[in-house]
């Protein structure tokens, strides 16, 4: 296999200090390439660096839902700068967070419009976070209809209704190991629904490890074979072939 974990923190403290040792694990699993993603400006300036230094390691850039209230304008424009690198394959993650509500909803909805604005001008996909917060995520990406060139909704939670909408809206859905864990049964019927050429899996690593595998702290990129298996199982199929399917969409989806 040579699946592409499609969404990775591997600037975060758990796996930086282990890199080499991690991507190693990694590609003898058969998980070949891998995006990192940036949540805040340090953290973008380390993809950076980790991007230029592996060859199959790509990123994107954004800043985090969380963290919208210490979001400048010049960190908007740096990021726009920053985008502007050939590996970077994407702009988030960004959207909305109403769980902790650590930044004011207004404040993120307005820094995510900037996300989009800037995920439109240059043309590279987006990465959409929302939790507890779907409704008011689609009516944000409404406004852009037709101006985004991909759109993904990460680390996927979403019930049939909301599923029906990602998709008649022509969206992506990515999985992490929730898909995996045993009262995800709901989640896993979800994911039957979704066509091959619109899934992508993830790690959203160092966390959600998968079943059976829940135990392992930090969460890893080697680990994502068992979404694979969950979701092929979910799909009737071999995991050969559906990890061929799922890796030709995200190359698709990223421009690979």
């Amino acid at each position: 296999m040579n699946l592409i974990d499609t969404h990775a923190h591997l600037t975060f403290e758990e796996l930086s200090g282990q890199l080499d040792d991690v991507l190693a694990r990694s590609v003898d699993a058969g998980v070949t390439r891998w995006i990192t993603v940036g949540t805040h400006v340090a953290d973008n300036e380390q993809v950076l660096r980790l991007i230029d230094k592996y060859d199959n390691m790509y990123g994107a850039l954004g800043y985090h839902p969380h963290d919208a209230k210490d979001i400048s304008d010049a960190d908007m424009e740096l990021l726009k700068q920053q985008a502007a690198h050939i590996k970077v394959l994407a702009i988030g993650e960004c959207g909305l967070d109403y769980h902790y509500m650590h930044s004011p909803a207004e404040t993120q909805q307005r820094i995510f419009r900037v996300h989009l604005d800037i995920a439109a001008d240059i043309q590279k996909p987006v990465v959409i976070h929302t939790r507890e917060a779907f409704d008011e995520s689609m009516a944000i990406l409404a406004e852009y209809a037709g101006r985004l060139k991909n759109v993904v909704i990460h680390c996927y939670g979403g019930d049939v209704e909301q599923t029906r909408l990602v998709l008649d809206r022509g969206y992506y859905i990515s999985f992490t190991g929730t898909v995996t864990f045993k009262r995800s049964e709901a989640l896993r019927e979800v994911a039957k629904m979704i066509p091959l050429d619109r899934l992508m899996i993830e790690t959203d690593c160092p966390y959600i490890s998968p079943h059976p595998k829940r135990n392992i702290r930090p969460n890893e990129p080697a680990l994502l074979i068992h979404t694979a298996q969950c979701l092929a199982d979910v799909h009737g199929m071999e995991v050969e072939e559906f990890a061929q399917k799922i890796t030709q969409t995200s190359e698709v989806f990223f421009g690979l």
